[in-house]
C-alpha cells in the first residue's frame, strides 16, 4: 500500500487535499492509531527516522532539583479556607454582626455587591494534630493524621475572582485563555521520564457541591507545540474511548495505512518543517506504545489489599479499573508517578458552596481527605515523596460574610497545603487577618507558586521562555519569586 501511495501521489499537492479525497480525516486517522489491536511492539509500523522523545529544552537544569514530578490536586470550586486550613478565633466572636467596613470598602466583591455584609463565623471546628500542632478541620480527619508531612501554607492570594478565569489564572499564570498550562511548561522545559505514557495526565472527579464545569483549556500548551498539553484519561471504564477495530477493517489493512500516513507526515515536514506535523509524528508513536500500556496502568486488580483500605477503595477489590472517584484517582496518581509521568493533575468538581458550607464542606471532604492523606502516604512507603511535590487547594477561597449559611469567591487570601521533595514538612507558612479576609503575613501570589514549583524541578522561572507574538513568554509573565521560606 504504501509503495502504491507514493508512487501516485503528486508530491505538490497538499496534504489535506490528498487525505480528504481518501475520504479519511486527521481525526480518524490519529484515533485509528490509538486503538489498533495489533498488540505488538510499540514500533512496529513506524518508519525509520521517527522523531526521538522529546528531553526537554532545558538541558542541563539550572540548578540541582529536589523533585522530579508534580501531582496537582485541584480543589475545583474555590474551598472555603475558613473551613478547611485557616481558623479564625475572632471571626467567631463577631458571628451574626457588621463585617467591618475597614475591611471591604472598595473591595472587590463577586456576588454580595450592595448587600449588608455579616460574618459568618467558622462552621466547623479545627484541632491542632500532630507533633508540628498545625490546626486543621475535623471536616479532613484523614489529613489531620499526616500533618507532619506537610506544608500549609495560609497566605495566598491571586486575581480572577470567577471560576473559569481564577482556575485559568492558577493553571497558566493568566487570566486570559490561550496561555500554556503549567503541566505544558514542564513537559516543555523537562521533557517526561516515560515513553509509555504521555507526560501530562488529567482525570476529573465530581461530587459534594455544586460541580463548575472544567474546561479542557485548563490543560492545554497555548502557543507551545500541541505536543505538550495534557492528555484527559477516562476515570472510570476505558481510559480511551472506542478499544476496537471499526467493524469490517482488518488490522493489516489497518497498519498499511497508518504506515502511510506517517511517511506522508514525514514527507511533509521536510517540506514545511511543521512543528504539528512533528507533533502528529510523535502522538502517532506514543499511541501505539499507550495500547499495551494504558490498560496495564489502569488495572489495579493487583494492587494489594492493605493499599485499598488505606485510599478507602475496599468496594474495588477484585476489579481491575478505578470507579471515577477522587480516590480512585489518587491511586491511579501514585502508579502514573511510579511510570514516569511528569504532571498529573487530578481535579475535583464540588467545591462551590454559596449555601450550606457547613455540611458542604463536611461532605466534599469526605469525597477527597481519605484519597489524599492516602496517596502522600503511600509515596512516602515507596520512597517517591523525596522526588514528587504535591499541591492541594482550589482557584481562590471564601468570603468571611456570610452568603446566607454559604461563603462567596474570595481572591484575597486562601490557603493550600504542599507536601513531598524540598517541602518544609509540619509547617505553617503565612498568615491571612484576624477575620481571614486578606493575606497580611508573607502573601503568596500564584506567580510565586509557580516560580517554587518549577525551582524544585530544578528550572529558573526566568529562563524558561518561549518566543510569541514578538516577545519571550512565561509562566510568571514578568512576576514571581521563589518562596524560599518553605523549603527545607
Amino acid at each position: 500500500m504504501t509503495t502504491t501511495i507514493m508512487t501516485n501521489l503528486n508530491c505538490n499537492a497538499g496534504r489535506r487535499s490528498f487525505l480528504a479525497g481518501t475520504g479519511l480525516s486527521l481525526g480518524s486517522a490519529a484515533l485509528a492509531t490509538l486503538l489498533s489491536n495489533t498488540g505488538g511492539a510499540a514500533t512496529s509500523g513506524i518508519a525509520p527516522g521517527s522523531e526521538p522523545r522529546w528531553r526537554g529544552v532545558v538541558q542541563p537544569l539550572h540548578h540541582a532539583a529536589r523533585v522530579k514530578r508534580v501531582i496537582h490536586l485541584c480543589m475545583a470550586g474555590g474551598p472555603s479556607h475558613l473551613e478547611t486550613l485557616d481558623f479564625k478565633p475572632k471571626l467567631a466572636e463577631l458571628h451574626g454582626q457588621a463585617m467591618p467596613d475597614s475591611f471591604t470598602k472598595g473591595q472587590q466583591i463577586a456576588q454580595l455587591q450592595a448587600r449588608q455584609l455579616n460574618c459568618l463565623g467558622p462552621q466547623l471546628t479545627f484541632r491542632k494534630c500532630g507533633q508540628s500542632g498545625q490546626e486543621i478541620s475535623n471536616a479532613l480527619p484523614h489529613l489531620q493524621g499526616i500533618a507532619d508531612q506537610i506544608c500549609i501554607v495560609r497566605s495566598l492570594h491571586t486575581e480572577q475572582i470567577n471560576h473559569d478565569p481564577a482556575h485559568t489564572f492558577m493553571n497558566t499564570g493568566s487570566g486570559i485563555p490561550g496561555r500554556p498550562s503549567m503541566g505544558s511548561w514542564i513537559l516543555y522545559g523537562l521533557g517526561s521520564d516515560t515513553e509509555e505514557l504521555p507526560g501530562y495526565v488529567v482525570l476529573v472527579s465530581a461530587g459534594g457541591g455544586q460541580g463548575q464545569p472544567i474546561a479542557s483549556r485548563q490543560w492545554h500548551s497555548g502557543f507551545l507545540p500541541s505536543r505538550f498539553q495534557g492528555v484527559q484519561f477516562q476515570a472510570a471504564g476505558d481510559p480511551v474511548l472506542y478499544v476496537g477495530n471499526p467493524a469490517g477493517i482488518s488490522t493489516g489493512a489497518q497498519r498499511g495505512f497508518l504506515d502511510s500516513l506517517q511517511e506522508l507526515n514525514r514527507i511533509g515536514n521536510q517540506r514545511l518543517q511543521d512543528r504539528e506535523l512533528e507533533t502528529r509524528v510523535s502522538q502517532y508513536e506514543m499511541a501505539f506504545r499507550m495500547q499495551t500500556s494504558t490498560p496495564e496502568l489502569m488495572d489495579i486488580s493487583q494492587e494489594p489489599d492493605h493499599i485499598l483500605t488505606m485510599y478507602g477503595l475496599e468496594r474495588l477489590k477484585g476489579t481491575r479499573g478505578g470507579d471515577g472517584s477522587f480516590a480512585s484517582n489518587c491511586l491511579l496518581a501514585r502508579r502514573m508517578a511510579e511510570r514516569g509521568v511528569r504532571f498529573i493533575q487530578l481535579y475535583h468538581r464540588g467545591w462551590d458552596h454559596h449555601g450550606g458550607v457547613k455540611a458542604g464542606v463536611e461532605y466534599t471532604g469526605g469525597l477527597v481527605d481519605q484519597g489524599a492523606a492516602a496517596l502522600v502516604t503511600d509515596l512516602q512507603q515507596r520512597g517517591l515523596l523525596e522526588d514528587t511535590l504535591v499541591i492541594w487547594g482550589g482557584e481562590f477561597g471564601r468570603t468571611p460574610m456570610g452568603q446566607g449559611d454559604g461563603r462567596d469567591h474570595h481572591i484575597k487570601g486562601f490557603s493550600m497545603w504542599l507536601a513531598g521533595g524540598g517541602i518544609r514538612a509540619g509547617k505553617t507558612y503565612g498568615a491571612t487577618d484576624e477575620l481571614g479576609y486578606a493575606a497580611v503575613e508573607n502573601p503568596v501570589h500564584v506567580h510565586d507558586l509557580h516560580a517554587t514549583m518549577l525551582h524544585l524541578l530544578g528550572i529558573d522561572h526566568q529562563r524558561l521562555t518561549f518566543p510569541f507574538q514578538g516577545r519571550d513568554y512565561r509562566l510568571t509573565d514578568v512576576h514571581g519569586h521563589v518562596v524560599s521560606n518553605i523549603l527545607g
